[in-house]
C-alpha cells in the first residue's frame, strides 16, 4: 500500500482518489472545504493548497502529490503562483513525486497535431502562468531537488467534468432542444475522458520512466462538436438536434457579466480551427490507451440520467 496526497476534489481529483482507493492505497484528498467522495482509505482534508507548511506535513511519507487544483480561470494569475510554489516546496521537503495536471493552453495557436515536445509558446498571460509552473518544476527536477512530471489533457468529457459537452448539451438533448457551441461546430477537436486523465496521472506517478517529462493523456480520435453532440444523442437514445454557434456579439455581451465568458475570445482558436492532441508517446512508452469512445458516451449519458 502506498500513500498519496491529492490537491483538489473536483472531477479529476475525485477520480484519482477513487482509482487509488480501488487499488488499496491510502489517500489524503485536500480541498478548501474538505469535500469529496466517501471511499475506503481516503481521508478528506480541509486545507489551503498555497500553505506550504500544511501541504508538506500532509505529504510527509507519501509517494506522490497530485496537483489537480482548479482555480477559477479569471483568477489564474493570482491563485496559481502561490499554489505552485507551495507544492514545489512540499515535494522537495517530503521527497514525494509531484504530478501536475495541466492542459494544452500553453502551446498557443499551433498547426497540426499538438505534441508534448512542442514549445509552450502562447503569449497569453494565463497560459504563461501554466507554462512557468512546468518550467519551474522541470528545473527543480533536473537539479535533483524533486521528481516531477506533468500530464496534459484536451477539453474534458465525462461524468462530473466541466465540459463543453456537459451541462450545456446533455440536458438540452434530453429535452429535444437545439444546442449552441463556441467557435465552429465542424472543426475536429480532441475530447479527453476524465477517467483516462486520472489513470494517466496515476501511471505517471508510479512509473519512473514518466518523471522529468510532460505527457498527453491518451485520447480518442478527434470529433467535431457537431459529431460529438450527435454521438451523445445516439448514446442517450434521442433524436439528433440542431447545432448552431454562439454569435460573437452574444459572447461579448455575456462577457460583461461573466468573467469566464469574458476570457473565451482569447482562446477561441481552439474551436475555430483543428485542435487535435498527439498522444503517441503516452501510448507507445507508457502503454496507455483511451477508453473506447462508445464507453465514454455511455458513461456520460448515464451520469446525467441519474444526476
Amino acid at each position: 500500500m502506498s500513500k498519496y496526497v491529492i490537491i483538489g476534489a473536483g472531477a479529476v481529483g475525485s477520480l484519482v482518489a477513487e482509482q487509488l482507493s480501488a487499488g488499496g492505497h491510502q489517500v489524503s484528498l485536500v480541498s478548501r472545504s474538505g469535500s469529496g467522495p466517501d471511499l475506503p482509505g481516503v481521508s478528506k482534508v480541509a486545507a489551503d493548497a498555497s500553505d506550504a507548511t500544511a501541504i508538506s506535513a500532509l505529504a510527509s511519507g507519501c509517494d506522490a502529490i497530485f496537483n489537480c487544483a482548479n482555480p477559477a480561470y479569471h483568477r489564474w494569475l493570482t491563485d496559481w503562483p502561490p499554489i505552485a510554489n507551495a507544492l514545489l516546496a512540499a515535494a522537495e521537503r517530503s521527497g514525494a513525486v509531484l504530478v501536475t495536471l495541466s492542459n494544452l493552453y500553453a502551446y498557443g495557436e499551433v498547426t497540426g497535431p499538438i505534441s508534448p515536445t512542442m514549445p509552450l509558446s502562447s503569449t497569453l498571460p494565463k497560459a504563461q502562468v501554466r507554462a512557468r509552473m512546468w518550467t519551474d518544476a522541470l528545473a527543480a527536477h533536473q537539479a535533483g531537488r524533486i521528481r516531477a512530471t506533468e500530464v496534459r489533457a484536451s477539453d474534458f468529457v465525462g461524468p462530473r467534468a466541466q465540459s463543453h459537452l456537459g451541462d450545456r448539451v446533455v440536458p438540452r438533448l434530453a429535452e429535444h432542444k437545439g444546442c449552441q457551441v463556441l467557435g465552429s461546430a465542424d472543426q475536429p477537436h480532441s475530447w479527453t475522458y476524465v477517467g483516462d486523465v486520472a489513470a494517466t496521472l496515476i501511471a505517471c506517478a508510479q512509473n519512473p520512466v514518466a518523471w522529468g517529462r510532460a505527457w498527453h493523456v491518451p485520447t480518442n480520435t478527434a470529433r467535431t462538436q457537431r459529431q460529438a453532440i450527435d454521438d451523445l444523442a445516439d448514446a442517450m437514445g434521442v433524436a439528433h438536434v440542431k447545432v448552431s454557434t454562439v454569435p460573437s456579439v452574444a459572447l461579448k455581451v455575456m462577457g460583461l457579466f461573466n468573467p469566464l465568458m469574458r476570457e473565451l475570445p482569447k482562446t477561441m482558436y481552439q474551436f475555430t480551427a483543428p485542435f487535435v492532441i498527439d498522444d503517441t508517446a503516452t501510448r507507445t512508452e507508457l502503454g496507455l490507451e483511451p477508453t473506447p469512445w462508445p464507453e465514454v458516451l455511455r458513461a456520460t449519458a448515464a451520469f446525467y440520467a441519474t444526476a
